[in-house]
């Protein structure tokens, strides 16, 4: 069985908006966009080491179609081939078969569903990168087993956060902490209480993650 494993960049006040580029998510007038700066060998090789523990990669669609309007013509980065090559699985109910990128599956319905029967179909971690809405789906459904989140030191005042002001108390436990040269700090959580098998699943009313 696998884990769902979130990879994340935030500000020091959570936002997790556009990170990469100027134009990459403008939603709420958001104007910060290409605000994770910062990149040196330490951050390299957190993407490195959860890359190699990676099955797959699990997206909203939202991230699934910004990814490949970028990535597939990065030919210059080594990135490229590790996220063309690895299997990717897009939660939605709106995309139809087939996804236009290579190794692309699509997951109908809700997250709650489709997640855990993934979760048990594969043996090694399962990568959420971006996303946000859906991370927030998975883990009302407790479904995140671990969040890697390279903290940047940066306060932005405004724009889409992880965690939501609506979600439920979730007691987190560290389990590894490091900065990086660029005083970017790489941290890794995992719940601390999981939850009961038998609690009722949460119903989600986003349309696309």
């Amino acid at each position: 069985m696998s884990r769902v494993v979130v990879f994340e960049h935030l500000t020091l006040d959570g936002v997790m908006q556009a990170p990469g580029r100027p134009d990459e998510d403008r939603r709420g007038g958001f104007e910060h966009g290409g605000w994770a700066m910062f990149w040196d060998p330490v951050i390299g090789s957190a993407v490195e080491e959860s890359m190699a523990k990676t099955e797959a990669l699990l997206f909203g669609r939202r991230t699934y179609e910004d990814f490949y309007s970028y990535w597939p013509n990065r030919t210059d980065n080594p990135f490229t081939d590790v996220l063309n090559n690895t299997p990717k699985y897009v939660t939605s109910r709106t995309l139809r078969e087939p996804l236009p990128w290579a190794n692309s599956t699509l997951l109908n319905g809700d997250a709650a569903d489709s997640v855990p029967s993934l979760k048990e179909r594969l043996a090694r971690d399962v990568v959420v990168l971006g996303s946000g809405e859906l991370v927030q789906t998975l883990a009302l459904n407790g479904l995140v087993d671990e969040y890697v989140l390279l903290i940047h030191p940066l306060v932005l005042g405004s724009g889409r956060r992880l965690f939501a002001d609506t979600g439920a108390p979730t007691p987190l436990q560290l389990v590894d902490a490091k900065t990086s040269p660029s005083g970017v700090l790489i941290t890794t959580y995992r719940p601390a209480e999981r939850a009961a098998a038998s609690s009722p699943r949460k119903e989600t009313n986003v349309e696309d993650h």
